[in-house]
């Protein structure tokens, strides 16, 4: 089941629930105020990736150099 995150359209209340398919969303309400006024938001996701062939960090990513390539 996929999280999925919100934010209450009436409290502006963010908020994360588990969602069985995507016509469920229609039946999420808000766990502060119950409102069905939502907005599902756009979310990030994070994945591992086994080797070093592409993974990325941020120290690396700040020792780049903004030169010509």
């Amino acid at each position: 089941m996929p999280l999925f995150e919100f934010v209450c359209s009436d409290c502006n209340q963010p908020f994360e629930e588990l969602v069985r398919s995507v016509h469920a969303i229609e039946e999420v309400s808000c766990p502060a105020c119950g409102s069905r006024h939502i907005k599902k938001k756009i979310s990030t996701f994070a994945s591992k990736t086994s080797g070093s062939a592409f993974s990325f960090s941020a120290s690396s990513a700040s020792s780049c150099s903004t030169g010509s390539v």
